[in-house]
């Protein structure tokens, strides 16, 4: 990884949510950082070339614009590049990783409804053979897909700092409600904004010629999507990997389902753990009910603080392991051009 300088870091670190909803918010993200808006954009362009920047954009509550679930396959070692190619194939796939299992191909599909979902599901089994796991979320704990670069600084060197922007964990959403109350210029705006925010000087212009709205009605919704939370936060998406913390563990618990929430909570409040939700057991071949992602910059701080959480956690501890990323095939923001659609 390329060192970052502190202009950056601090567009990086400090621009992952509340990216401002203004006109020219590059000028706006320039005047609070005392740079010219060419500098700006300049920057986030060589970053998103550099590979550190996924996107600028919406983080989307699941099951509300949509269905998404994880899916994993046990496959065998000589068809994995086989099989990834397929996964990565189907446009409803916006994340495939291969992981240290028994289970060791792991992919989220996001679509227009459960049905298709299935559907892929049932495809993918039909084509390779392998039976899927399919594991849609039962609650969020903290998904917000962001990650605080200085806490991960402070935690590296033995320090600690508060974690502002935990969603309230485990809090019950009424996703129904909130998918009464979408209108179709919504799908439409996440459609817009598959790949992110140009990087020219009125983007929101841009979003709003790609779906069919004036500047002024795109930033409304998307202030209004924020207020119902159904967009999660809105800023720059970075990529763990590329600013080197290489070492990349889902780390599955099995937890009694009386404490699994409590449980979820308490990891969600780690600087350690960028994503933290629970998911159903499929028993026998599946024990685990609770997920948290660990983000290091070697594997060997990853097990440190595995083993830092478990003891935390104690004794509602059934069983949990790490399963560490080998490869990544596939990684981008979920497509919701297809559920513009079906709306």
């Amino acid at each position: 990884m390329s060192e970052l300088n502190a202009f950056e870091f601090h567009l990086l670190n400090d621009w992952q949510r509340g990216f401002p909803l203004v006109a020219r918010p590059y000028g706006e993200l320039a005047s609070r950082l005392g740079v010219s808006e060419l500098a700006v954009r300049d920057t986030l362009a060589e970053l998103k070339a550099r590979g550190h920047i996924s996107r600028i954009g919406a983080v989307f509550r699941p099951h509300v614009l949509g269905w998404s679930t994880l899916a994993a396959l046990a496959c065998p070692a000589e068809r994995i590049d086989e099989v990834a190619s397929l996964i990565d194939a189907y446009p409803e796939v916006n994340h495939n990783y291969e992981r240290e299992h028994r289970y060791n191909l792991w992919f989220v599909l996001t679509a227009p409804n459960k049905r298709r979902v299935a559907e892929v599901l049932a495809e993918l089994h039909r084509r390779t053979g392998l039976r899927p796991l399919d594991l849609p979320m039962l609650a969020d704990y903290h998904i917000d897909l962001g990650f605080d670069m200085a806490a991960g600084q402070a935690a590296a060197a033995g320090g600690r700092r508060p974690r502002p922007h935990q969603d309230p964990a485990g809090a019950p959403h009424d996703l129904a409600a909130l998918r009464g109350r979408l209108e179709s210029a919504d799908f439409g705006l996440a459609a817009a904004l598959d790949g992110g925010l140009d990087l020219t000087s009125r983007p929101y212009a841009a979003l709003a010629d790609r779906c069919g709205l004036s500047e002024e009605a795109a930033l409304a919704g998307l202030e209004r999507l924020l207020g119902l939370t159904v967009i999660r936060r809105f800023g720059v998406v970075v990529r763990h990997r590329e600013l080197g913390y290489t070492a990349n563990a889902m780390v599955v618990w099995d937890i009694p389902e009386h404490r699994v929430d409590a449980a979820g909570r308490a990891l969600a409040g780690q600087d350690s753990v960028t994503l933290c939700y629970r998911r159903p057991r499929l028993l026998p071949d599946w024990p685990y009910n609770l997920f948290a992602m660990v983000h290091g910059r070697d594997r060997a701080a990853v097990l440190a603080e595995v083993l830092r959480l478990r003891a935390q956690l104690g004794a509602d501890v059934e069983a949990c392991q790490p399963l560490f990323s080998r490869r990544r095939f596939k990684q981008c923001g979920a497509r919701y051009a297809a559920l513009a659609r079906a709306a």
